[in-house]
């Protein structure tokens, strides 16, 4: 991928990122339409040593996978990302300064429909816990 077409995708996310809400943070009630209604996937970016206990994909969240931000390009090689750059997206870590990291990584490389959890995704995984047991 080429710099021009690195730059053209920047410039087209920031265009559709100023056309959602709070250009593209949701909250945790928006983010469960995403995955449940619209079939969003959930990448939960934490570090490993910012993980304590589960990460998403161990506790569950419906289309939830594990890509660390320190992981991320590996992860991507392994194809863990889905290919479709349409499919909804939503980033996940505890302060969202490694989803926006990511979904930074994403844009460049021409992926649309990406939301950042705009709460810790362990508030996330709690609900989705609650929810099973309940």
């Amino acid at each position: 991928m080429s710099d021009i077409e690195i730059l053209k995708n920047i410039r087209e996310a920031i265009e559709e990122d100023k056309q959602k809400d709070n250009l593209g943070h949701v909250d945790i009630h928006r983010a469960r339409e995403l995955i449940e209604e619209a079939g969003a996937i959930l990448l939960d970016v934490r570090p490993p040593a910012k993980v304590e206990g589960e990460n998403a994909e161990e506790a569950n969240v419906p289309s939830a996978y594990y890509v660390p931000v320190t992981e991320f390009y590996q992860q991507y090689e392994d194809g863990r990302i889905p290919s479709d750059k349409t499919t909804p997206i939503v980033l996940a870590c505890n302060l969202q300064k490694f989803a926006n990291r990511v979904m930074g990584y994403l844009e460049a490389l021409g992926y649309k429909n990406l939301y950042v959890l705009d709460a810790p995704v362990t508030d996330l995984i709690e609900v989705y816990k609650a929810k099973q047991q309940g």
